[in-house]
């Protein structure tokens, strides 16, 4: 039978609206700023995108199309309308190419570095790739940053940069040894804000994602993320693939969460330092967990699944357990996560399925 389209007309997003976001969204409201996303046709590029457009303000957007999408765009250029998306500006450029890097930020206000190249897999395949866009792109960017004297630097740090420390909740002082090339690149774009805190105080945010989720995830490709390729293989009836027994879990973090995280963080009043937060919710969910929450929460949505997942050898670099303290962001940039696994869930799959069954003739764009 023909679905029709799922997808929230509302250009709000639901966590903004809280009584909580509040003061954020007032002082958005008291004054238009100029925003550079960098990764902005991807996946949280382009929800940062589109909720700082919600708010009225100036947005410019950088992305090569390495990994983010054409599409991404249109989306948000949709949503919110012609009226907001004149407040946005693009930029077709490569983080590794330092002068489109002085270009993007020339009378910016605030920087939301999400640029990279994802996924461990990937970077254990092709580590060359992983550090000339995640370390020297990251420098590229900071320093740009720097000279033009940007008010908040703020960048996508990763939870990978725990590595094989053992204890849980992960608390932001206490790392390990990276587990993947990924990894190492993430680790080092923290040294290099600390160093530059240090050296020229230019002080700047990074904020550690744990396993994030939700609209314009892309569920295309080898490196697609474990939530939108499961949500693929059984809406066409495929086998779900698990890694290992199952038993390994994640700190699940809505999109939503995350978006919040960059806007709080990038608005912090005082900042002597270099600082880096943990971003998720502070729960763990098991692989095996996950399976069900997706299969029933698609079954709400009348499309049932009705394989047992199949289990395969663990991927190498993949830590065991992740699961983030998340005090330190609710205590010092007011965070708090609104979204949970189950919520977010029930606001990204509409988008998933819409997707993965009405718009498949986009993925070309």
């Amino acid at each position: 039978m023909q679905k029709e389209t799922l997808l929230n007309e509302s250009p709000v997003p639901a966590w903004l609206l809280h009584e909580s976001q509040a003061g954020l969204r007032e002082a958005l409201a008291a004054q238009r700023f100029r925003w550079l996303v960098t990764g902005a046709a991807g996946f949280i590029g382009s929800n940062l995108v589109e909720t700082l457009l919600v708010l009225g303000q100036e947005v410019r957007g950088m992305d090569n199309f390495a990994t983010g999408h054409r599409r991404n765009l249109h989306e948000i250029r949709s949503r919110v309308g012609d009226m907001r998306w004149r407040n946005f500006g693009f930029q077709e450029a490569d983080i590794r190419d330092a002068r489109a890097c002085d270009a993007a930020v020339d009378g910016v206000d605030f920087v939301l570095h999400q640029a990279a190249l994802g996924s461990v897999p990937r970077s254990v395949k092709d580590p060359i790739a992983s550090h000339d866009v995640n370390a020297t792109g990251f420098l590229n960017m900071l320093d740009a940053s720097r000279r033009a004297g940007v008010r908040r630097f703020v960048y996508a740090a990763s939870s990978s940069t725990y590595g094989d420390e053992p204890n849980l909740p992960k608390r932001e002082e206490r790392i390990g040894n990276p587990l993947s090339p990924y990894a190492v690149t993430k680790l080092v774009n923290e040294i290099y804000a600390s160093v530059y805190a240090r050296t020229y105080g230019f002080a700047s945010i990074g904020l550690r994602y744990f396993n994030a989720f939700g609209p314009r995830q892309d569920p295309d490709g080898a490196y697609a993320a474990v939530i939108p390729k499961w949500i693929a293989a059984m809406l066409s009836g495929e086998d779900v693939q698990i890694n290992g027994d199952g038993e390994t879990s994640r700190d699940f973090c809505y999109v939503g969460n995350v978006v919040q995280a960059n806007l709080r963080a990038a608005l912090r009043a005082e900042l002597a330092s270099s600082e880096v937060y943990n971003v998720a919710v502070g729960g763990r969910t098991t692989l095996n967990d996950l399976f069900h929450v997706i299969r029933d929460g698609l079954a709400g949505l009348g499309y049932a699944y009705h394989k047992q997942p199949a289990h395969r050898d663990f991927r190498a670099g993949d830590v065991r357990h992740s699961q983030a303290d998340v005090s330190k962001a609710q205590r010092e940039l007011g965070h708090v996560p609104l979204v949970d696994l189950r919520a977010g869930m029930t606001e990204a799959l509409p988008w998933y399925v819409d997707f993965l069954t009405n718009t498949k003739r986009v993925r070309a764009s």
